[in-house]
């Protein structure tokens, strides 16, 4: 490779699911680090200084929420370190606290190699929570407000009486951020706004 290898670190408790992510991440040019719990991993970011950190979720001792959280809190010059969570949760909530948290990504289980391939590709380009979406930055001030309302649960009725509109009006700001998010649903319309830093829930 002509460039330096780029130094990810896999945070994952089950052990042959770590060896597996390790040899396809070998195979296709990074240098891996293992760490087997959330408390060893944290030690092993200090430590090594990854270029990426791909961690799963749900493990004992500490949480990759655990990990992100305790990471920023004694060392916020790793804020902008790509933090990609692997996870087989599924449910909205999980991926919009890890959002919240500032995760870069989610790649669920069983792992399409090609999908993670890309992704860490994409957040090693830099491309990770400053320009996510470049072209997306054109949110009005009141699609913002309304989407980070959205962002902290408030439906549309209570944010309609926190911002003094009425419901309907609110639904055609949320309505109108979608379209130009290309998102499906709020949900997905508040993922992608917050990633892209759009929004500061």
């Amino acid at each position: 490779m002509p460039e330096a290898q780029k130094k990810i670190l896999c945070i994952e408790d089950d052990r042959e699911t770590a060896a597996l992510i390790a040899e396809e991440l070998v195979d296709r040019g990074y240098m891996v680090i293992l760490a087997h719990d959330g408390r060893e991993g944290l030690a092993a970011i200090l430590k090594t200084m990854p270029d990426l950190v791909l961690s799963d979720i749900s493990m004992p001792i500490m949480s990759g929420f655990e990990v992100l959280e305790r990471l920023i809190g004694v060392a916020p010059r790793f804020e902008k370190m790509p933090f990609v969570f692997l996870t087989a949760l599924t449910d909205r909530d999980n991926e919009l606290k890890g959002r919240r948290l500032g995760a870069d990504d989610y790649v669920t289980k069983p792992i399409d190699f090609e999908v993670l391939d890309t992704i860490l590709a994409a957040r090693l380009a830099g491309v990770a929570r400053t320009g996510l979406l470049p072209n997306l930055a054109k949110l009005n001030d009141r699609e913002v407000e309304v989407l980070t309302w959205v962002a902290r649960g408030k439906t549309s009725a209570e944010i309609a009486q926190i911002v003094g509109l009425t419901k309907r009006t609110i639904d055609f700001h949320i309505d109108n951020a979608r379209t130009k998010l290309g998102a499906a649903t709020r949900t997905e319309a508040v993922i992608k706004a917050n990633s892209g830093r759009l929004i500061e829930p």
